[in-house]
This record gives structure tokens, sequence and C-alpha cells, in this order.
């Protein structure tokens, strides 16, 4: 098979890994890729919403599938153009992939066909959503309705916080046309969790379980993030919850899609908060996590690429899913400053040391490569990944492999996992 992914982060490296390992891959194309993925994979030179260019080049290519990574040309339409070429790719519509879109479609779904989540109210004008949160309780949750990378939600411990907010999302217009709506929902407390699971629209393949950590401070403090770690697989989901979350959340979902004329193909990505009533749905997303991706693909055992095939020309119902007996953990590099302002262009050291170390993958997310030497080309930079027989062994290995690289101002959690253990 010849294979084309599309994007460029630390998933897109971590998905282009497990592909190559593939004996039925043959070629590996990513655009427009990294420094990281280039080392598996030829990168061209395609901007990830460039759908045309895209197109044209699978067909010259002779592509047998394409792997969509982020959520912007999912929400383009990309695989609604390529199946229209009667072209594989893996990845829900354009009408589906509203389950990510929008916060207000996927909440008013989740209600309208009783899938369990918080709380909420919607609102277009902030005069009317400044007067209901003076009938609220903190703490309570501001979210912008459209996309924002991962910091479009706000956990306010105060009322005042929460107008804050809301001015920066619908006055100042911080995330521009994704705050012309908020929802504001109660907030719920317990363990968060993510589960994904790889569906044609009637088979669903739950993945094992993951822990992401949103918030850029150590003790999940501070503003949210793309996702600076995760660890797999979570203490929390036992057998029992597993199935619990698969018939009451990741089957009714792609359910509630099809009957909503939405059918969903593709990864379905649950965020879940485990409170005392139960596992409630914090977000959905319409494709791999970052970071959960890539702790959770250094313990699958399986065929990736069969996988993603299989979903993408409705063949799941004959696949199967393997994982190695394995504990993982990815910690993301960043630079100096983010989620906010960042430099560029800073010399990474250490990566051939680390690259050479067992159980340790590197995984690039904002690395350029700058007449040969390996810098930095955005706020979270690297994850790095260990696999352990148990969860403090990968934590072991992880860390120790961090303290061999460095650049200026490189940030990192240093309690991804501490939780579990």
């Amino acid at each position: 098979m010849k294979i084309l992914i599309i994007g460029s982060g630390g998933r897109e490296h971590a998905i282009a890994w497990k592909i190559a390992q593939s004996p039925k891959v043959k070629k590996i194309f990513c655009a427009p890729g990294n420094p990281g993925i280039a080392e598996v994979a030829e990168c061209v030179d395609i901007d990830v919403n460039n759908i045309e260019g895209l197109f044209n080049f699978a067909i010259r290519q002779k592509i047998d599938l394409t792997v969509v990574g982020p959520e912007d040309p999912l929400l383009s339409g990309i695989v609604d153009t390529f199946k229209d070429g009667n072209l594989d790719i893996f990845g829900p519509s354009k009408r589906a992939s509203l389950i990510e879109g929008s916060k207000v479609f996927a909440k008013t779904i989740m209600k309208k066909h009783s899938i369990p989540t918080a709380d909420f109210r919607v609102f277009e004008d902030i005069k009317m959503a400044e007067k209901y949160l003076e009938k609220c309780f903190a703490p309570i949750v501001i979210k912008a309705d459209g996309l924002a990378k991962g910091k479009g939600v706000f956990v306010c411990k105060t009322l005042e916080e929460a107008k804050e907010h809301l001015q920066e999302i619908m006055v100042e217009r911080i995330f521009g046309n994704a705050g012309d709506r908020v929802v504001i929902e109660e907030c719920l407390h317990g363990e968060e969790v993510s589960i994904l699971a790889i569906t044609d629209g009637q088979t669903i393949i739950p993945l094992s379980s993951a822990r992401d950590h949103k918030a850029i401070y150590e003790g999940n403090k501070g503003p949210n993030t793309g996702g600076m770690g995760a660890y797999s697989p979570s203490h929390l989901i036992t057998n029992e919850m597993q199935r619990y979350v698969e018939e009451n959340i990741l089957v009714p979902i792609i359910h509630a899609m099809k009957r909503e004329n939405r059918p969903y193909s593709g990864i379905i990505y649950a965020g879940l908060m485990l409170t005392n009533a139960g596992p409630k749905v914090l977000e959905f997303n319409a494709r791999f996590g970052d970071p959960e991706t890539q702790a959770l693909l250094v313990r699958m055992k399986s065929d990736l690429a069969s996988l993603l095939l299989a979903a993408s020309n409705n063949t799941l119902d004959k696949a199967e899913l393997e994982w190695y007996d394995s504990h993982s953990v990815c910690v993301v590099l960043a630079s100096k400053g983010y989620p906010g302002k960042y430099r560029k262009g800073l010399p990474i050291s250490g990566l051939q040391a680390v690259k050479a170390l067992k159980n340790i993958q590197v995984f690039h997310a904002g690395t350029a490569n700058v007449h040969g030497n390996i810098v930095t080309n955005g706020g979270r930079v690297l994850g790095i990944t260990a696999t352990g027989k148990d969860l403090k062994e990968a934590r072991t290995f992880v860390y120790d492999a961090i303290d061999r690289l460095s650049f200026e101002g490189v940030y990192y959690r240093k309690d991804i996992g501490v939780d579990a253990i």
C-alpha cells in the first residue's frame, strides 16, 4: 500500500511511525510533515487545508489510503472530496465532523439522545450569558462553540472569572468566529480519561484507555493547552467500565449521528469525567487525540494500516485489535511561554543520544530542520514517549530520557502519571 498522512504534529509522527511497521505498506507520504516524520516518510510541502492540492497529489501518486490527522481539513470536507473521487480516506465527513467543530451541536445531540453529559445552556448574547451567570454557583465551565486548538475551555473558580472569559471570547474575540456562541455548563468533578474508538459506522472497536493532562502547570493548574502529556492504560478504566462506556456512550453516539443523517466513520474520541454518578462526556473529538495517540500507538500490537483501511472501506467487522502487555508515558516538551507567545528557531540538543535509548520513542511536534540542525518551531516541540512493564518504570524511563535533552526555555510537567502511582 501507499499511504498519505495529513498533518505535521506529534500525533502524525506517531501514526507514521506505527504505519511504517506494517509489512503491507511500501511507501508513506506526509503533508506537510516534520523532521521526525521525514525519518519514516517522504514529506511533501502541501498545507493541510489545501484540499485540492492534497487530492491531486493522492491521484498522481495512486495513494491507497489517506489518513487525516488534524481537525481543520475534516471540517473543511476533505473526506467528502476524496470519497467523491473514489479515494479511500480515514476520517469522518464534514457533516459528521461537526461533533468536534461545534460544542453546541455536540451538547445538543447528547441531550437529545440521552448520552450522559453535564447540564448546560447556550448563549449568543453576552448580556444574557452574564445574566444567567448571576443565578449560577462556581466553579462553572465556559466553552467557546468552535475550534480553539484545545484552548477554548475555561474552568472558572469564581463567577467574576467566568465573566472575564465571556468578555475575552465574545467581545475581545480571542478565538475569532469560534466565539460567536458559548456553552455555559456545570463543572463536573472526578477523574478525567480518554477513550478512543475506530468505527466504520457499523462496527466499533474501542482502543485502550489513556489519561491526558491538559493544564500547563503541574497539579493540573493554569490554562488549558493542546495537551502536556498522557499515559496508557488508565488505572481507572476496568473491563466493566470499558463495557459501560462502549454501551452507554460510544455505541449511542454513532447511532445518534446516523439518525441525524450524519453517518460517522473514523476515530471517535470521548473525553470523559468519571463522576460519582458514572462517566459523563466532556467533549467529543473527530480525530486521534494528541498526545494520547503517542501513548497508545507504542502499546498497539496490531497492524494500524490494516485497521484504518478496514474502517475506510466498511470491513471493520473482520478486523482484530491486540495490545502489548505494557504501560506507556508521553511527556510533552514545550517552548517557554506556551500556550501564549513563544520563540522559534532554538537549537535542540541531545536528540541522537535519546533516540538510541531502549523503550523510548521521540515524536516530533513543533520542530524544523534548518541547515541540517533540528530547531524548535512550535509551542509543543517534542513528545518523549516511553514503555515499561508498569507505569512507574515507564515514568522512570521517560524522565531519564528528558534529562538528556535541552533547548533554551524548555518546559515540561514532571507529574505526568503521578496520579496513578
